[in-house]
């Protein structure tokens, strides 16, 4: 184990096409210059905290609280793992996977976003599989849990894909105006078929098990 202190660190999700870590220093500042390339139109607005608006440097130096904010205050009551993805050894989004009470809930949620040059070629939807392997797989999940703008064309069309289920929605407010979000829950049973052979977990060690609460 080369992070005997926090395991979690030894983590890595590979597919075929990427693989994912946890995000630490080295990978905040892939994700910052990612990030500043750009994630989406300036025009529109995909995400319900609309942090891509700040204006640099206060973007960074949110980036960077947000990401060791989830070390700080990971438990077994509430944790929220964000993982730096990469392809050919590049860096080209953040998916993240969260839980309250996972020991006893089994459900967790998932967030992601790409860096605009690596939109539009399957990465979102093999991330997203990918972190769906560690949950159901890894973790031993029951119920996955996802949302997105009813606008968002592209994050849906992954969801839909993958297996997942309409589960209610909920008008919010964005930037000045009004939008809706849509909600979408996977099921174990429904993601069982869709089960892949060619994603590896490595370093889900007995001791990074132990810091999501399961023995």
């Amino acid at each position: 184990m080369t992070h005997p202190h926090w395991p979690l660190w030894d983590l890595r999700i590979r597919t075929p096409r990427l693989e994912l870590r946890p995000v630490r220093e080295s990978e905040m500042a892939d994700l910052s210059e990612l990030i500043d390339g750009g994630i989406h139109d300036p025009a529109t607005m995909p995400f319900l905290i609309p942090f891509t608006d700040a204006p640099n440097p206060q973007r960074a130096h949110d980036s960077y609280r947000f990401w060791m904010g989830c070390w700080a205050g990971w438990s077994v009551e509430s944790w929220r793992l964000v993982l730096a993805a990469y392809s050919d050894g590049r860096c080209v989004g953040s998916q993240d996977v969260q839980a309250t009470d996972f020991p006893t809930l089994r459900t967790v949620t998932t967030g992601s976003w790409l860096g605009l040059p690596h939109q539009g070629h399957g990465l979102g939807r093999e991330m997203r599989a990918a972190v769906l392997q560690l949950a159901f797989e890894g973790l031993g999940a029951q119920r996955a849990a996802t949302e997105a703008f009813e606008d968002n064309v592209a994050s849906r069309r992954v969801t839909e894909s993958l297996g997942y289920h309409r589960n209610g929605s909920e008008v919010v407010r964005r930037r000045d105006g009004r939008a809706m979000v849509l909600r979408y829950v996977l099921e174990r049973d429904d993601w069982e078929p869709r089960r892949r052979d060619d994603i590896a977990l490595d370093g889900l060690s007995a001791e990074a098990l132990d810091m999501f609460g399961l023995s």
